[in-house]
């Protein structure tokens, strides 16, 4: 796991050097997403000794953006987060007749492969509910693939915003008093053991999470995670995700891919309407709302938005609404008509 790790830095360093878009995150995809092929070579994805605190530490970081000020502003978050249901609903019903009738896949699989919700979510799910997990898991990897890849260059030429090169997210970690440090570390592993405790869905990200918005927003403390662990974080996810594909055939891995890109496709102008619709009806940012109703894990869409300066608790809150109307309404829709 350290050599794909190591690997996959070397991976982003070169993308630093080649100004490609958030080259931490997407040079250790690509890099990894080539050396899996090579099946001698003594790599293993990142288990839960690293995934885990990366989870903590992406939660502590979206908490860290609930200032004051910014919590001040919520109720004007009321509107937005209603259209979250229909884009729900509406990707969901389209995502199922796809899955079902276009890809052959039995009502269940094809309804978790096409729900908006993050992959290990879909997963958990899936194993819960009887579907086909390996087609689940390939899908909704191969969706997140597909939006980690194009979002930067959207984000780089379509919004202008710079997020080439070797920039630094938050304070790097030589700027941070001991105090706050211990703070921070205090704050995540206490969210994830009380939510673990509790069984909350992704709680090793919404538990932290929580902790950090109440603690940050009574002023305990305004250090934000350094920049250090943030890269550290985009390495881990960037090789973990290059590793979904790791004993696949080529020949699947490109039916699959296909398979999924048409559906991306319908994902992307389904998200374009309602980034529309938001934007001119309640005036909040375009990148904002996109980021907000990407259809792609949590952790991902928010380690985005915080790599890009976007209003991370509008982003947060649409996704924490997605996420409890997927974890609480799949279940029991799934279970009473999708026999």
């Amino acid at each position: 796991m350290l050599l794909a790790i190591l690997l996959a830095t070397i991976g982003s360093i070169i993308f630093i050097y080649l100004n490609v878009p958030l080259p931490w995150l997407l040079g250790s995809i690509f890099i990894t997403s080539i050396l899996i092929r090579f099946e001698k070579l003594p790599i293993k994805k990142p288990n839960h000794y690293f995934s885990t605190p990366v989870r903590i530490i992406v939660g502590v970081t979206i908490g860290s953006a609930f200032t004051p000020a910014i919590l001040e502003q919520l109720d004007n978050y009321i509107y937005s987060l209603l259209f979250v249901i229909p884009y729900v609903l509406i990707t969901a019903f389209l995502g199922i007749i796809y899955y079902w009738k276009f890809q052959g896949f039995d009502k269940k699989t094809a309804y978790l492969s096409a729900m908006p919700g993050g992959v290990i979510e879909m997963v958990l799910l899936g194993e819960e509910l009887k579907a086909n997990v390996a087609k689940i898991t390939l899908v909704q990897a191969s969706r997140l693939f597909f939006i980690v890849l194009t979002l930067p260059f959207i984000i780089q030429y379509i919004f202008q915003i710079d997020i080439s090169g070797n920039r630094l997210i938050t304070p790097p970690i030589n700027t941070l008093e001991l105090s706050d440090i211990i703070i921070l570390i205090t704050i995540g592993t206490t969210g994830a053991i009380f939510a673990k405790k509790i069984n909350m869905p992704a709680a090793y990200l919404i538990g932290p999470m929580i902790i950090s918005i109440i603690a940050f927003a009574s002023g305990i403390i305004e250090s934000k995670p350094p920049d250090e662990l943030l890269k550290f974080v985009q390495v881990v996810i960037g090789t973990s995700i290059g590793f979904t594909f790791r004993g696949v055939s080529l020949k699947e891995i490109i039916k699959i891919l296909i398979g999924t890109l048409s559906h991306f496709l319908i994902l992307a102008i389904i998200t374009v309407i309602f980034v529309f619709i938001v934007h001119f009806t309640l005036g909040f940012p375009m990148l904002s709302i996109l980021l907000a109703f990407m259809p792609g894990g949590q952790t991902e869409s928010n380690l985005i938005a915080i790599l890009v300066a976007a209003n991370i608790p509008y982003i947060t809150l649409h996704h924490i609404v997605r996420l409890i109307i997927v974890f609480n309404l799949a279940p029991l829709f799934a279970k009473k008509y999708l026999k």
